[in-house]
């Protein structure tokens, strides 16, 4: 007698364990289909295979199977449908769970989300999108659906190489751009291709996204942080660490939102030149600009010293997992061997579409739309709070998804105003969330919140703003 049963392709009933603590076999088989479900193996509306099935898997008697079902069902494990068979319970019996560490605990429940960064997923564009997936999988050879160049596919790279040049002025070709997965898969890449050239170091700004710092560490790399003031990262600090790699983002710092002066990127690249170091240029909220002409990207200035990196998660959506690296020729070859080790390569539906999307015009299209909308947004933003909270000084504005409330000297202090956010339903980040490593407080930066006001839906936005001015105060 087979004391296994394999049935709903890889579920394995395992009636050994109730056999060695002496229970009989028709106990046995009730005690496995109780722990199937349990654990989750055995989901709810999930359909038994019949007691015949089972009984011819298991070696066992018919009745046997059918007088475990029965005793099961009369305990609300399973349930027996007219002309349907046996399927499991919606909700069987239920053992205490466990309570998980605190670290591991969900967060409060979030009614409105105000993170930074994140775009209003409710305008992905799922018409122009589809309808771009549809042209480009009609006319897709075959061989794009196998493995392929760890820089991604030519006809996205293509498609990119002319955007970015008519867009941000970029200055590349497809064959030194590379797709990857995001930013931070892209920071990664050229950490590792350059540790392995004797990088020491990475610079930074004070201010920056703490995933990326994560990032940073993860490869074993110290932070050298530049402070920042009116004019963005003053680059001029760079000459007195020992950094092989500035990080910086241009065009809208995160979070404090000035672009970087114009004398300090070439002071920048002249920096990188000397010492034979690279810049990775962040093109942070570079498409999104309200109040000034666009600044174009500090990657023009010397296109083998600077690594240009966009990413299509604020223009569209975090989940398409598409970002892009432009980078000098002498980095092409070591960081794509990097991008093979990571995951070979990215995904060929989302290249494909992004693609098409971009050549017939429609993220062009897309993307002016979003600007508009945000542009309503910060204003509403501005507007709401100097009617309702005017001692909050909000700055950083002139681009991007985000903005910076600065705090009134005696209002309760950034980490309280957070809790006091979350315990009314809203998520948004401190200032001091985004100092890096090792960078002081300047004692002339007040505290300050940072908002996104691109989360949440439109139907949801005035809600959020009344519970924001709410925990504000007067």
């Amino acid at each position: 007698m087979s004391s296994w049963a394999t049935f709903g392709g890889d579920l394995h009933l395992d009636l050994t364990a109730g056999r060695a603590r002496g229970l009989g076999l028709r106990a046995a088989l009730e005690d496995a289909l109780r722990t199937a479900v349990r654990d989750g193996r055995l989901a709810p509306a999930t359909r038994l295979p019949s007691s015949r099935a089972l009984a011819t898997d298991l070696g066992i008697a018919r009745n046997t199977v059918a007088e475990a079902y029965a005793q099961l069902v009369a305990e609300g494990w399973l349930m027996s449908r007219q002309g349907s068979g046996t399927v499991v319970a919606e909700r069987g019996p239920q053992s205490t769970p466990a309570v998980p560490p605190p670290g591991l605990r969900p967060p409060p429940a979030v009614r409105y989300d105000l993170k930074p960064g994140s775009p209003d997923l409710s305008r992905f564009p799922r018409g122009a999108w589809l309808a771009a997936a549809r042209r480009a999988m009609a006319k897709a050879p075959h061989d794009v659906f196998g493995y392929g160049d760890p820089r991604g596919l030519i006809e996205l790279r293509r498609a990119l190489a002319g955007y970015l040049a008519r867009a941000r002025g970029v200055r590349t070709d497809p064959e030194r751009l590379l797709i990857c997965s995001g930013v931070q898969q892209g920071l990664a890449l050229v950490c590792a291709a350059l540790r392995e050239q004797g990088l020491r170091a990475v610079a930074v700004e004070a201010y920056g996204l703490p995933p990326q710092h994560a990032v940073i560490a993860a490869q074993g790399l110290p932070m050298r942080p530049l402070r920042l003031d009116d004019g963005g990262a003053v680059t001029g600090e760079l000459a007195r660490t020992d950094a092989g790699l500035a990080l910086l983002t241009p065009a809208h710092q995160f979070p404090l939102g000035m672009p970087l002066r114009a004398g300090r990127r070439a002071g920048a690249v002249d920096w990188a030149r000397q010492v034979g170091g690279y810049l990775l240029e962040d093109d942070y909220d570079g498409e999104f600009r309200y109040d000034r002409h666009a600044i174009g990207a500090m990657q023009a200035l010397d296109p083998e010293r600077v690594v240009y990196a966009g990413t299509a998660s604020k223009s569209l959506a975090p989940g398409v997992r598409l970002a892009w690296l432009a980078l000098p020729a002498a980095l092409v070859e070591p960081v794509m061997r990097h991008k093979r080790l990571a995951d070979g390569q990215s995904g060929t539906l989302e290249q494909l579409t992004l693609a098409e999307l971009i050549d017939s015009g429609g993220y062009d299209r897309h993307i002016r739309r979003s600007r508009h909308l945000l542009r309503r947004r910060r204003d509403r933003l501005v507007e709401v709070l100097a009617g309702r909270a005017p001692r909050v000084r909000v700055t950083g504005i002139s681009a991007g998804l985000h903005a910076v409330l600065e705090l009134p000297e005696d209002s309760p202090g950034e980490d309280e105003l957070q809790a006091r956010a979350f315990r009314a339903g809203l998520r948004v980040h401190t200032l001091g969330w985004s100092r890096a490593e090792g960078a002081n407080r300047p004692p002339e930066r007040p505290p300050a919140l940072v908002i996104g006001y691109g989360t949440p839906p439109d139907h949801a936005f005035e809600a959020a703003l009344d519970a924001l001015c709410a925990v504000l105060g007067p």
